[in-house]
């Protein structure tokens, strides 16, 4: 008998589990958004709203012989998934892969899709009308936008704020020291080891002022608040022996199960496996997981199958500052311009997605 898959969350673990196991089991993929929202071209839809239609990815594709169902997952248990309509999906296996929330525009409140549209008009809209932009947090998303925003519009005046000493400051030097020179050439004002004060908001754009914690002030046309993710790891707090980490991450074993329910899993964002919370985690976490549910798929038991190995705190990244420039880190070297247009600056790997979900 078919084994039945329920895999909540259509992010970038659970659409490519849900393709990949597609036919071989009886896959569901249970997401509340009518697309997948592809997060690193939305920082680039800032500047340019025209790209939001490729970041935007309808799931109706994205099956031939599973199911898509639109809901949001209410509660798992060792039989299957409830729902919040009431109803339920038996499963023999539950995969939880639900991602973690950023600011809007980059990530949506909800699930309405237009209404994220309408946020990245409104946003870009104010961006273009500001002449002076802050923006709070020097992760991955902060130094991307700074870029972008340099990049499409150099006559904005920049600030990147950030309560590091030095960008990127988990990875070797050469990354973020590299990306704070090229970001400084390119007229944006880069404060370190500084936090901002008072936040109106940590979800939402908007124009004030910020107190900094040197006891400055600075006032903006535009805001961005960009200080991290947070796990959105609800439907796992309440299963037996589940445990918080840091930023709402639920700890797993081995074997990437956050509970003592032997069949239920967890990935991606949500699942502190050892791993950031990057789209490059989630390449190394999808083979691993594609493979071991095959096996449990083909008879087999979990302990016949290898452990899951995060890449650890030195992971590759790839920051693109625009479509031209950037830095990258590749486990064994610091790539520059070049390279990070040709892997990621370019295209934001928008084309790799679209035909994942089987959309040209």
């Amino acid at each position: 008998m078919s084994k039945r898959i329920a895999i909540i969350g259509g992010g970038y673990i659970g659409a490519e589990l849900a393709k990949s196991l597609d036919g071989e089991a009886e896959v569901t993929l249970i997401e509340p958004r009518s697309h997948f929202v592809h997060a690193p071209a939305m920082i680039r839809a800032v500047v340019d709203p025209a790209l939001i239609e490729r970041a935007l990815i309808p799931y109706d594709s994205l099956l031939k012989n599973g199911r898509v169902v639109r809901a949001r997952a209410s509660g798992v248990d060792e039989g299957g998934v409830s729902l919040d309509d009431g109803t339920r999906v038996e499963a023999d296996v539950v995969v939880v892969a639900t991602g973690s929330s950023n600011a809007t525009p980059f990530k949506p409140e909800g699930d309405d899709i237009e209404a994220l549209r309408a946020a990245n008009r409104r946003i870009h809209d104010q961006l273009v009308a500001a002449r002076s932009v802050g923006i709070v947090g020097a992760g991955a998303v902060g130094t991307e936008l700074a870029g972008e925003i340099a990049h499409a519009m150099p006559d904005k005046k920049i600030t990147l704020i950030s309560g590091t000493a030095r960008l990127f400051p988990t990875m070797p030097d050469k990354l973020g020291d590299g990306l704070a020179r090229k970001l400084r050439v390119a007229g944006v004002e880069i404060i370190l080891g500084t936090r901002a004060e008072n936040l109106q908001s940590m979800t939402t754009p908007y124009a004030g002022g910020l107190t900094l914690s040197d006891g400055s002030t600075r006032d903006f046309d535009l805001i961005f608040p960009v200080v991290g993710s947070r796990a959105s790891s609800g439907v796992l707090e309440a299963l037996p022996g589940a445990q918080k980490s840091s930023a709402n991450r639920i700890k797993v074993d081995g074997y990437m199960r956050p509970s003592s329910l032997p069949n239920v899993f967890a990935a991606g964002d949500v699942a502190d496996a050892g791993d950031a919370m990057t789209i490059v985690a989630a390449s190394r976490q999808l083979p691993w997981l594609t493979k071991t549910l095959k096996g449990l798929i083909a008879g087999k038991s979990i302990g016949e199958m290898k452990p899951y190995k995060p890449w650890g705190p030195k992971a590759p990244i790839l920051v693109p500052l625009g479509p031209e420039r950037g830095n990258s880190f590749l486990v064994l070297f610091t790539a520059g311009d070049l390279v990070t247009r040709m892997m990621k600056g370019k295209d934001l790997f928008v084309a790799k997605y679209n035909k994942t979900l089987n959309r040209t």
